[in-house]
């Protein structure tokens, strides 16, 4: 009996052996690099020093509801959420959408770079940790299927995955639908986002079982005025789900978002 649990873990030994010099051995062939700007690194999927301290990660305080990053200390909820409270309970991004975050985003979206998505669900899940604490079920913003037809992927579904594999959190890729294909939001103030995606939206009739009286994440790539959000947290709300979070990799900033409504 000794002899034959020793043989056990010998093999456990060996296998993790043999893994390790796999791994090495990959990556003397393809050795890895940072994914915002192709600098050799050590360890897949991080950032270079160079590009991580670049990165603008938001931390507290920012607003409670929304997650915008704000310069006074303490709990507070902006001016926006004051005046006209978002259908979603609590929102956090993990990093301020500027000019370094699209480096890493854009990508991501629109040239296949989907290997991305465990960069970006990485830095989320550490943005998000109050928030799965308290989540059930992973839901992805959803892309029309013309959209989807044209790009091959939806990157929000990516991003549920991949935060699922991490968290032990199931993921419902389709529990939402898009229904009709809305135009472009870039450049639309908030009312004309909240108008374009009106009922735009639904939940999966076969999906709506499992949305009831669970506390969803919804899962999107960047967040600007909460005009999509707010369309899916009402759906996700109307289907039965009893509260709606939203995480996402990147928060456009104040400045920007004043820029479009004032335009």
């Amino acid at each position: 009996m000794a002899r034959c649990g020793l043989g056990h873990l010998a093999r456990i030994d060996f296998s993790l052996i043999a893994g390790r010099i796999g791994r090495s051995a990959l990556d003397l062939l393809l050795p890895p690099h940072c994914p915002a700007c192709e600098q050799r690194i050590a360890t897949d999927g991080l950032l270079c020093g160079a590009c991580f301290g670049r990165t603008d990660f938001i931390t507290l305080p920012c607003c409670d509801r929304c997650g915008l990053a704000f310069a006074a200390e303490g709990p507070l909820i902006c001016e926006a959420c004051d005046a006209a409270p978002p259908i979603f309970r609590r929102a956090r991004g993990a990093m301020m959408y500027d000019a370094q975050a699209r480096q890493l985003v854009l990508p991501f979206k629109h040239a296949d770079a989907v290997s991305m998505a465990r960069v970006l669900a990485a830095m989320m899940a550490r943005a998000g940790r109050d928030l799965l604490r308290q989540t059930e079920v992973l839901v992805p913003v959803p892309l029309h299927r013309r959209r989807l037809f044209q790009r091959r992927y939806n990157q929000a579904a990516l991003l549920a995955g991949a935060i699922g594999q991490t968290s032990a959190l199931p993921s419902l890729p389709d529990a939402l639908r898009r229904t009709r294909a809305t135009e472009s939001l870039d450049g639309k103030s908030a009312a004309e986002r909240a108008t374009e995606v009106t009922a735009a939206i639904t939940v999966h009739p076969g999906r709506r079982a499992l949305l009831q009286g669970r506390q969803v994440l919804l899962i999107d790539d960047v967040m600007t005025s909460g005009a999509t959000a707010n369309a899916c947290a009402a759906a996700l709300l109307d289907a039965g789900a009893v509260a709606v979070d939203v995480l996402v990799a990147a928060r456009v900033p104040v400045r920007r978002l004043a820029e479009q409504t004032e335009g």
